[in-house]
C-alpha cells in the first residue's frame, strides 16, 4: 500500500517503512507526526484519488531526527561593478519514518505502555535489605594518553600526506576533480591549508601550477574558511 502526501508545498510518495526528508516540523525526535493532506491512495490495483484529498485517509510518521541540509552556496554579484558576495545556508530539516496509512477515518493505534509487573514489586519490597558491602578503594586514575601530533605544514604550506581524510577541496568555486588531483599532488590536501596561505606561499603555488592569479580572483582563501568551519 502507497500514499501521496503533501507537505511544506511538496508532494511525496510513501509507503510503510519508508524514511522521508521534509521542511522541518515542530516536534521532537521519536514523536509522532500525521499528514492529513493525503492527495492518492493505492492498495494493490485499487487507486483512490482525492478532490483535492482523500476523504478521511492520513498517513502517521515518527520523527527519526532534526538536522541540518548540505549547504547551498549563494552568490551576488552586479555587471560592470566589483560588488560580489558569496554566502552559504543550510536549510533545516525532519527526518520521518513512515509508520501507518490509514485509510476510511481509522486511527493510528496507540504506544502500549508496559505493564508493572505487581508480583515482582511486592517480592521486592518483602525481601530485607542486604548490607552494603564496603566500597573498595578507587584505583588511581591512569594520565591520559597524549594525543599524537597532528603534521604540520612546511615553509610552502604543503604536507606529504593527508591529515586524516581529504577534504573535497571540489567545494570550493573553481576547482574540478582535474585541479583537485593537482593540489593533492603539490601537497594541498585540506581547507585549512589553503586558508593560511600567505602571499609568497600563493605565489609560489600558482606558478607551480600555472593559474596565476586565480586564487585571489576565486577568493579560494575566503571560502576554504569558511569551508573549514565545517570540515
Amino acid at each position: 500500500m502507497f500514499a501521496v502526501i503533501k507537505t511544506g508545498g511538496k508532494q511525496y510518495k510513501v509507503a510503510e517503512g519508508d524514511e522521508i526528508v521534509i521542511e522541518k516540523l515542530e516536534a521532537e525526535a521519536g514523536n509522532d507526526v500525521t499528514f492529513e493532506q493525503v492527495l492518492m491512495l493505492g492498495d494493490g490495483g485499487k487507486v483512490t484519488i482525492g478532490e483535492p484529498v482523500v476523504a478521511g485517509a492520513s498517513v502517521v510518521g515518527e520523527v527519526a531526527e532534526q538536522r541540518k541540509g548540505a549547504k547551498v552556496m549563494i552568490v551576488k554579484k552586479r555587471q560592470r561593478n566589483t560588488y560580489r558576495r558569496k554566502r552559504g545556508h543550510r536549510q533545516l530539516e525532519t527526518v520521518v519514518t513512515i509508520k501507518s496509512i490509514l485509510a476510511d477515518g481509522k486511527k493510528a493505534p496507540a504506544k502500549k505502555k508496559a505493564a508493572p509487573k505487581k508480583a515482582e514489586e511486592a517480592e521486592a519490597k518483602a525481601a530485607p535489605k542486604k548490607e552494603a558491602a564496603p566500597k573498595k578503594e578507587a584505583a588511581p586514575k591512569k594520565a591520559p594518553a597524549k594525543a599524537a601530533a597532528k603534521p604540520e605544514a612546511d615553509e610552502r604550506g604543503r604536507l606529504a600526506k593527508a591529515e586524516g581524510k581529504a577534504d573535497d577541496l571540489k567545494k570550493i568555486s573553481g576547482v574540478g576533480p582535474a585541479f583537485e588531483k593537482k593540489l593533492n599532488e603539490a601537497g594541498i590536501f585540506h581547507f585549512w591549508q589553503i586558508a593560511k596561505l600567505k602571499k609568497a606561499q600563493v605565489a609560489d603555488l600558482e606558478e607551480e601550477l600555472n593559474m596565476s592569479g586565480r586564487i585571489e580572483r576565486d577568493e579560494w582563501i575566503k571560502q576554504a574558511k569558511e569551508l573549514a568551519k565545517d570540515a
